[in-house]
């Protein structure tokens, strides 16, 4: 087999952008990771979206000049993105074909004008349960059991707010207080708007080929995919924590590493802020019930033991469904080479990437990616 490494990254940048098409946001990301790559064609397209149109990623691909192609679009919630590279890994290391193009897009702007609400033949459609009360009820519980406190929950997103200040792409940053972010409106108790992440529009992508020894190749050591298994009243941790922890330890087995505090730099999904500690724990990053208290004083920021969302995450840097996945794959890329900038993490030699898609009823979320990464 194959030893898989990614030879070049992109991004648009994430905001609101409702005047901004695919074919814009999927521009900007597509030349960036090609030039990085210092390629201009590719022999396969893998596309994740979760909203886009039928035939949307052929659509912005002919208008990028890339036709006649192989071109599989994915959808796997938020974990899209990441499942598009994953399987673009996956035909590269296999032979199958030699350089693959994974691209995420979203334009999320003029498609929702609030929260996403859940499938209608789900019964969490009916109890009002969208993705802001499932967060919610996570948060809720971790407070009944005194396993983290609303400051700590609200530390989380200052720390990622004020890692985006040197992310020149992010949708916001700024210096908050705790009591600033408890303060600010709530949407679903406890979690207040500065705990959710904005509606986002974007793109990211990039050029994944066999290694060549090239010296700003990022290797890829182990990537694994996973569906949630059924959840519900019996099962002992909250949404999200179960398929979270075993995507990531079949990820690390596939990386020849033995634990993840091997680990140098992480991109979480974060889409609230209890979705971090949750992660945090699940990943092993920190001991069950420690999460709160590792944001809080400072392990998961930026020069502490296990930096956690550099790039702001997705609380800061935005949330494009599709595009999520592989903008913290960029992120990650970029954090490897040393090319980050004033959030770098100094001597960051491995990085891990998790994404967890949720949605359909029953399961423990639709499905997360976790991968591994290592500096050239």
């Amino acid at each position: 087999m194959t030893a898989v490494a990614v030879h070049g990254v992109g991004t648009s940048h994430f905001g609101r952008q409702p005047d901004r098409d695919y074919l814009a946001l999927a521009h900007d990301a597509v030349t960036e990771a090609l030039a990085d790559a210092g390629t201009d064609s590719v022999d396969a397209v893998w596309v994740g979206t979760v909203f886009g149109p039928p035939g949307i990623a052929q659509r912005t691909l002919r208008a990028l000049g890339i036709t006649g192609v192989p071109v599989i679009t994915v959808e796997n919630a938020c974990a899209s993105g990441t499942t598009a590279f994953a399987e673009a890994a996956e035909a590269v290391r296999t032979g199958r074909f030699g350089r693959v193009l994974a691209l995420g897009l979203e334009q999320m702007s003029t498609a929702f004008s609030g929260a996403i609400t859940p499938e209608p033949t789900d019964p969490e459609q009916h109890a009002g349960l969208a993705l802001p009360a499932l967060y919610a009820m996570s948060a809720a519980r971790y407070l009944h059991l005194g396993a983290v406190t609303p400051e700590q929950l609200a530390a989380v997103s200052v720390k990622n707010h004020a890692h985006a200040l040197e992310n020149p792409r992010a949708q916001y940053s700024g210096r908050y207080t705790v009591e600033e972010v408890l303060d600010s409106k709530m949407i679903s108790d406890p979690l207040t708007l500065l705990q959710c992440c904005p509606t986002s529009d974007g793109a990211a992508a990039a050029v994944l080929a066999p290694a060549s020894g090239g010296g700003r190749e990022v290797g890829l050591r182990g990537v694994a995919l996973r569906s949630g298994a059924p959840w519900n009243h019996d099962s002992p941790h909250v949404w999200g924590f179960d398929i979270v922890r075993d995507t990531a330890a079949d990820a690390l087995a596939a990386a020849g590493l033995d634990s993840v505090t091997d680990v140098d730099v992480v991109e979480v999904h974060d889409a609230f802020t209890i979705g971090e500690i949750v992660t945090t724990e699940a990943l092993g990053l920190v001991a069950e019930g420690e999460g709160g208290a590792a944001a809080a004083t400072g392990v998961t920021a930026l020069g502490g033991r296990h930096p956690v969302n550099p790039s702001g995450g997705l609380l800061s840097r935005g949330h494009p469904l599709g595009a999520t996945g592989l903008a913290q794959l960029a992120e990650i890329v970029w954090q490897l080479r040393g090319e980050a900038g004033g959030r770098q993490v100094d001597s960051a030699r491995i990085g891990l990437i998790e994404t967890m898609g949720g949605g359909v009823s029953v399961l423990d979320g639709n499905a997360c990616v976790v991968a591994v990464l290592e500096a050239p």
